[in-house]
């Protein structure tokens, strides 16, 4: 017979013990670099998603600004002016207007 030394009952040693410890810190590193990883990829899809919209957005405004129709030519100045002047004199003669609003009225159509 061999002698093997004597078995111990019970708690398990100082290397069984280290051991156990290190197994279990082991798992737990490898599970939150997993749920890490998962996370960062959901992270990663969604501004993907959010990007790719907003460039979508970007082109159906750019679409949109090119269909637009352009917008209508000023009207000419010389004649519809003094037709307009003419008839802010008009009501002013007839008591329409009041001197104050007839000078409003002439200095917005004259721009000044």
């Amino acid at each position: 017979m061999v002698f093997r030394g004597p078995r111990r009952m019970g708690r398990p040693g100082l290397l069984g013990t280290v051991a156990r410890t290190a197994v279990i810190t082991g798992t737990a590193r490898a599970t939150s670099n997993a749920m890490n990883r998962r996370a960062a990829n959901k992270d990663a899809e969604q501004q993907a998603r959010i990007d790719e919209a907003a460039q979508q957005q970007y082109a159906e405004q750019q679409a949109a600004q090119q269909q637009a129709p352009p917008p209508p030519p000023p009207a000419p100045a010389g004649g519809d002016l003094v037709s307009r002047l003419q008839e802010l004199a008009g009501l002013k003669e007839a008591g329409v207007l009041t001197d104050e609003e007839f000078a409003a009225a002439k200095a917005k159509l004259l721009g000044s």
